[in-house]
């Protein structure tokens, strides 16, 4: 029987690890099953036609929040030009509510709720005739001929060690993300997480994790991100598997963590400090730091650890760090979310994420939802539009300063400046709140801005709300610019370059001949060296407190930070008089 497990993914660099492993532990009907993998970005004609081509007789979908239109859509055509194409839907999104799912759509015949690999398996056995009836099937709802739709009970959680690894052929997966799990479920009961649903927290054998970690290594994969939902909730598993990762580091692999930073200890600190810069990241959730809100949406955390923790390994300065925040929460209005925003941008992550409430199906928010005065969109992704404390008109607010923060604090492009710029404001929230309304009183929102044009809108809002300093942060701007980009042609905003074309003449002659600086760049011409650097003269150190002083840098873009990828920076001296 040809089965086709389909996936739409959001991006074409996803995978889809679900319908791997589902095809993967499903091994006696290897043969005849095929994973088909699109894009929420293709044409629904591009997949019917794709789809038509294969002929399926049993065609199986993995529906999530930012697929579930589009897969509906497709299941409604598929079944006109394929009718006789039996079609199941699986996944998180239609197993909360699969009744509902089948009475909207009647092409569907059934639905795999949860846990999908011995479901999956079970179905592949009906259709094959080695079982009988589908009543008997757990973890199903299904329509049957006489068109009664049964729910069958759910399945029982099996052994995470028992689901196949997936990876064996890397060329299935050439320049997308790996996914990979060693824990499904999770200890914390956060309301608006789907994960506090499953109870039973399992892990994966460690000596099969550590084997299949080593394979990631041999193959020099660039990045593995870990699924699992708190990846340190248990220290013991952690700390093996990091310590595992520091020990047979290949300088190349880097791996993702979400983790809850308030929990980890000194000696996965520890650990962490002994690791090469960019061997792993972590992505640490802090929601809000309100503590009514906190304690409402059921959620475990020690805010002041967790600041104490991320300020640690910022220190260490080898690790990313990404921190996100919701709004949209339980008392969680807007001056409350900007002090949660002021909290968590005090701890300089990395990267700073402002995320909207999604009210998922059977998620306590959801059930929730009239207690709490919560409108949210009616489909997909349930993205939340007010709330008692919040209302829409200051949610499309924090949208916009969600942009600013996008733009410049994310992108890494404008560090130094802002690092100085906040200090002009009340605050750093007050800050990206008056930059946002500047991109909206010139009319820049909802335009195509080149990353050198942000430069200069940035410099044109300093010059409107910080007088007198224009010339101060022209220079962090240029500054920040060139740690960045290894730009020949110089933007209007930068002025004429005070660098001595002698000078310059005379320091890569130099280097040519007998590197000081330039070593790496071995046999290579004065020509070569100069496009493959920068020299900058400053009239401030904008690489130190920003005290008045010349100051003459050079930018060497062969070698890079590998966490911020900034370009090193030498000192190299002034012209001799």
């Amino acid at each position: 029987m040809k089965t086709i497990l389909a996936a739409v993914n959001a991006k074409y660099i996803h995978s889809n690890l679900a319908v791997y492993s589902l095809r993967a532990y499903a091994k006696d009907y290897l043969s005849e099953t095929k994973i088909a993998e699109y894009t929420i970005n293709q044409q629904i004609d591009e997949i019917l036609m794709d789809l038509y081509r294969e002929q399926p007789e049993l065609l199986c979908f993995s529906c999530y929040i930012w697929n579930l239109d589009y897969v509906e859509e497709l299941v409604r055509e598929i079944k006109k030009i394929l009718p006789e194409t039996i079609i199941w839907l699986g996944g998180p999104e239609v197993s909360y509510d699969a009744k509902e799912v089948l009475l909207r759509l009647p092409e569907v015949t059934g639905v795999m709720k949860g846990e999908g690999e011995e479901t999956f398996a079970a179905l592949l056995d009906f259709y094959h005739g080695k079982t009988e009836r589908l009543d008997e099937t757990a973890g199903i709802t299904f329509r049957k001929e006489d068109g009664e739709i049964r729910e069958n009970t759910w399945r029982e959680v099996m052994d995470l060690s028992l689901v196949p690894f997936v990876y064996e052929d890397l060329s299935l997966f050439e320049h997308k993300i790996i996914y990979y799990e060693t824990s499904r479920g999770c200890p914390f009961r956060c309301s608006y997480c789907l994960s506090s649903v499953d109870k039973c927290l399992r892990f994966r054998d460690l000596d099969l994790v550590k084997r299949e970690l080593q394979y990631f290594l041999d193959q020099k994969v660039p990045q593995v991100k870990f699924v699992d939902r708190t990846f340190n909730c248990r220290h013991g598993h952690a700390k093996e598997i990091w310590k595992y990762l520091l020990e047979h580091d290949n300088g190349i692999t880097n791996f993702h963590f979400e983790v809850s930073a308030d929990l980890l200890n000194e000696e996965e600190l520890e650990l962490i400090s002994r690791m090469r810069p960019g061997l792993i990241q972590l992505e640490i959730g802090v929601q809000s730091t309100n503590p009514d809100t906190i304690r409402e949406i059921k959620r475990t955390m020690n805010f002041e650890r967790l600041s104490e923790v991320v300020k640690k390994i910022k220190a260490m300065g080898n690790t990313h760090q990404h921190l996100d925040l919701i709004a949209g929460l339980p008392y969680e209005g807007y001056e409350s979310f900007g002090q949660s925003f002021d909290d968590v941008y005090g701890l300089m992550p990395d990267q700073l994420q402002l995320g909207f409430l999604k009210v998922l199906k059977g998620s306590y928010m959801q059930e929730h939802a009239e207690e709490y005065g919560l409108v949210y969109k009616g489909k997909p992704p349930y993205e939340v539009l007010g709330t008692s404390w919040l209302s829409y008109g200051e949610i499309a607010q924090l949208k916009k300063i969600e942009e600013m923060v996008e733009v410049y604090y994310n992108s890494g492009q404008f560090a130094n400046t802002l690092r100085f710029l906040v200090k002009e404001f009340a605050s750093p929230f007050r800050m990206y709140e008056k930059l946002s309304g500047y991109y909206e009183e010139k009319g820049l929102f909802g335009r195509s801005h080149t990353r050198t044009a942000r430069y200069e809108i940035l410099l044109d809002f300093i010059g409107e709300n910080v007088k007198g300093k224009t010339k101060f942060y022209r220079e962090l701007l240029i500054y920040d610019l060139y740690l960045r980009e290894n730009i020949k042609s110089r933007p209007e905003f930068a002025g004429e370059s005070l660098a001595d074309k002698e000078f310059l003449k005379a320091f890569y002659d130099r280097e040519e001949k007998e590197p000081v600086y330039l070593k790496s760049y071995e046999k290579t011409d004065s020509r070569k060296l100069r496009k493959m650097t920068h020299i900058e003269v400053f009239e401030f150190q904008v690489d130190r407190d920003m005290e008045p002083g010349k100051t003459v840098l050079l930018f060497d873009y062969q070698n890079r930070n590998p966490l911020n990828y900034e370009a090193a920076v030498f000192r190299i001296g002034e012209k001799e008089e």
